[in-house]
């Protein structure tokens, strides 16, 4: 996924722009690490060259995503740290096998794994359920989780809340877009966000899911209303860059009634 730099490209401004974006001081991040205040406010005006293990002490305060971590240090005129291997690679094969078992493991409840820009890496049967009805044009490879949910000839039709879902994904995409700076990432959100968003009164979801823990995806399936609590999971302390922008989502079923016709649905 490549990303766009903003209009300060050296090291210092990058470094201001995320300390400013967390909404940390100066003192503060001095603090958290284990420097001053004076010497963090030199670097980023550019009279203090950071070295390669002060940016990265600051990268991982300021909580910076792996590839901008890479950015940072280009910036300042050193190597990358983090490497970007494919998914293809045999280095990493044990990991998508690990996580092809886990989509297994989780079925007949759909999951799936995507990257940075929501590119469908890998889905079990259960995701393979949701999509029934959606056109071939649509499911030509590479799919796209965005895509596929909120086009008007894709799950969109079908999703009973529609209008809460659209927003929870866009705001979602919203705050990637901060992190990343992905031309990819933000076109992809003019695309999607860009689709007729439904009437108020269109969302019916109250009438299926009585005061969820957290907003349900309320989506029909062959007359069947279904409920699900959406959880993504990342790699915790990822090495590559690759890996970093992996997420994991499964769909939890939200009520006995969905749970039910999982378990027995058959194909």
């Amino acid at each position: 996924m490549t990303t766009t730099a903003g209009i300060d490209t050296g090291v210092g401004p990058m470094l201001r722009g995320w300390r400013e974006r967390r909404r940390i001081s100066q003192l503060e991040l001095a603090l958290r690490a284990d420097s001053s205040a004076r010497h963090i406010s030199f670097i980023e005006t550019g009279r203090s060259r950071p070295s390669q293990e002060m940016i990265l002490r600051l990268a991982e305060h300021l909580e910076v995503p792996v590839r901008e971590r890479n950015a940072l240090l280009l910036a300042a005129g050193y190597a990358p740290q983090y490497t970007e291997t494919s998914l293809d690679d045999p280095s990493i094969s044990s990991l998508r096998e690990a996580m092809e078992r886990l989509l297994r493991g989780y079925e007949p409840f759909p999951a799936l794994i995507v990257d940075g820009t929501y590119t469908v890496l890998a889905a079990n049967r259960g995701i393979e359920m949701l999509l029934e009805g959606v056109p071939e044009r649509l499911l030509t490879p590479p799919l796209n989780a965005m895509r596929l949910t909120l086009h008007p000839q894709g799950m969109a039709p079908r999703i009973r809340n529609l209008r809460q879902w659209r927003g929870h994904l866009l705001e979602q995409m919203e705050r990637q877009i901060a992190l990343m700076r992905s031309d990819a990432l933000r076109e992809l959100y003019e695309e999607v966000a860009a689709h007729p968003v439904p009437e108020a009164g269109d969302d019916d979801s109250r009438d299926h899911v009585a005061c969820p823990l957290a907003l349900p995806l309320v989506i029909e399936h062959r007359g069947t209303v279904l409920s699900f609590i959406s959880t993504i999971a990342t790699f915790n302390t990822p090495m590559d860059v690759t890996v970093s922008e992996l997420a994991i989502e499964t769909f939890l079923p939200a009520d006995p009634e969905t749970f039910a016709y999982l378990q027995s649905f058959t194909p």
